[in-house]
Order: structure tokens, then C-alpha cells, then sequence
């Protein structure tokens, strides 16, 4: 695996290093030693698959408050997506700037979510899957978010949203007072 720094601190982008033969190819996509090694947070409690049917999709901006925080490894396994962080972490050096990366099947790369940040993303395509690799159990008590747009973060989404939730259009715009989950 290849992982690189993103320009929010301690995000970062995990790419494959595949061993290519006749057949194709073999790439380990989690390895606890070699992530431990770059600092990452390596405790998975769970797995989750977001399945997408329809182009401009957006899921998020989504997050758990203390004490249940979790860091998030994710992937697209089948199609496009837009993926963004956004740093709630008051004592940040990138405290609420966002980025946006585009993870596909062909790609095969994966976005390292630390705990503190909020994270959604944009289908591209149709029939668009989204495999996570997440820290903490789901803890519904704690699940909270940001409007995916929220004027504090400004995010360029690329695609004029299509499907969205109404649970995702009820998230209260960002506060600068205490709303940072740290």
C-alpha cells in the first residue's frame, strides 16, 4: 500500500500497490502493521457497504460526538463517488477547511477519515457501492452532522444533488460555538 498525506491533518489517501501477473493482479487493500506504521488508527469495530442507486446521490455531512468519535477507512467498490472530510477539530491546523477526493472502482482508493472530521459523499455514477472500515461501533445517540451545504464549509460538490435524504436536509448548520465534536 501506498498512503500518502491529504491536506487535511492526519487524512490521508491509501493506494494500492498491486502485484500484476497474467491473471491480473493481487493488492492487500488493510494491513494493521503497515497502516500502524504510518500512525493510522487500526482498531476496526465494523464494516459497512452504502449501496447508491442514482447519480448525484449525497450522503453526509455525517459524524459521531464524543466519547464514541470514529475513525473511518473508505472505499467505492462499485462506480464513482465525490468523497469530502471536513476538520471540526477546534485545535486543528486545518480546523474547517474541507477536501474533496474522487474514489472509484478503477481507482481503488481509499480515504483515511480521522476521528473529528465529518465526512459525506457524491455518487458519480449509478449503482455506486461504498465499503467503510469504521473505529467505533455505531453508537445512534451520537450520531450527528452538518449540512452537506453548509455556507461555514463552502464545499464544491460536483453534481447538482438528485437524492438526498430527509434526515441529511435537517442537520443544523455549523455553530462555531463548542459544535466541534473536539
Amino acid at each position: 500500500m501506498n498512503v500518502k498525506d491529504a491536506s487535511i491533518a492526519g487524512a490521508r489517501l491509501i493506494e494500492l500497490e498491486p502485484a500484476q501477473d497474467e491473471r491480473g493482479f493481487f493488492a492487500r487493500i488493510w494491513c494493521r502493521r503497515e497502516l500502524a506504521a504510518h500512525g493510522l488508527d487500526v482498531e476496526i469495530a465494523q464494516e459497512s457497504l452504502s449501496y447508491n442507486a442514482r447519480r448525484a446521490t449525497l450522503r453526509g455531512l455525517h459524524f459521531q460526538r464524543a466519547p464514541h468519535e470514529e475513525t473511518k477507512i473508505v472505499r467505492c467498490t462499485r462506480g464513482a463517488t465525490f468523497d469530502v472530510i471536513v476538520d471540526l477539530r477546534r485545535s486543528s491546523a486545518t480546523y474547517l477547511q474541507w477536501e474533496g477526493v474522487e474514489l472509484t472502482a478503477e481507482n481503488r482508493r481509499a480515504l483515511y477519515v480521522p476521528k473529528g472530521c465529518a465526512h459525506g459523499f457524491q455518487t458519480l455514477t449509478d449503482d455506486t457501492e461504498v465499503l467503510y472500515q469504521i473505529t467505533s461501533f455505531f453508537a445512534p445517540e451520537a450520531a450527528s452532522g452538518y449540512r452537506y451545504d453548509d455556507p461555514a464549509f463552502g464545499i464544491a460538490w460536483p453534481l447538482a444533488v438528485a437524492v438526498i435524504s430527509p434526515r441529511d436536509l435537517r442537520w443544523a448548520r455549523f455553530q462555531p460555538d463548542a459544535s466541534a465534536p473536539l
